[in-house]
């Protein structure tokens, strides 16, 4: 499968500092100032996950806050032996999203049973609003919303984050082969929502 369509993702912009594993001592010691720093090392990624996978802001920032609030608060659970400190804090963050996810339909399931309508969220922010995109960007970003929460998932992660199928299947617990395999089928679901609305050379999708 080709990776061209990574064109129309955003790029992650974190940036890892060359003391990390002593910042996160220096935060292990109660230091105010180190916790800070490592929020901001990684607030922007991980809200941009949570939108992207939730699509709606107020949502994003409360499991943004939800994400770093139990990171700091088991943060000597945290193995670096197993996994690297963002592959950690991303898994924290997307079973985060899913639980909100899961919360929300319950909450919104019954009311849209009743009228047999599609409860339209006025909340959402567009993508203009949310993340700074090119017309390219916003198509896809908005046909992602099309794809189920799995193939949603893993299509941010290798679009979006720039994480390999290894690193993937770390932060959704699964095996690499299976991230793979999702990541096909998400491309081509992608792909074929985007024929659908007669777009397809000039979003840069690989055959």
């Amino acid at each position: 499968m080709s990776d061209s369509f990574s064109e129309a993702a955003i790029p992650a912009t974190g940036v890892r500092s060359a003391d990390h594993d002593q910042l996160l001592d220096r935060c292990l010691a109660g230091e105010e100032a180190a916790y800070i720093a490592v929020y901001n090392e990684y607030a922007g990624q991980i809200y941009r996950l949570c939108f992207s996978l939730l699509q709606n802001r107020q949502d994003a920032e409360e499991v943004l806050q939800d994400a770093f609030e139990y990171a700091f608060r088991k943060l000597d659970r945290f193995d670096s032996g197993k996994a690297s400190f963002k592959t950690w804090l991303y898994q924290i963050a997307i079973s985060r999203c899913r639980n909100k996810r899961r919360r929300k339909w319950l909450i919104t399931m019954p009311l849209t049973y009743a009228t047999g309508q599609q409860i339209e969220d006025k909340t959402i922010p567009t993508p203009v609003e949310s993340l700074d995109m090119s017309e390219r960007q916003r198509m896809v970003w908005k046909a992602l919303g099309e794809l189920s929460p799995k193939l949603r998932e893993t299509a941010v992660l290798r679009y979006y984050e720039g994480f390999t199928y290894s690193e993937i299947g770390k932060i959704l617990s699964i095996p690499a082969k299976t991230a793979e395999s999702r990541m096909r089928l998400a491309h081509k679901a992608l792909r074929k929502l985007l024929l659908d609305q007669g777009q397809d050379e000039d979003l840069g999708i690989g055959k």
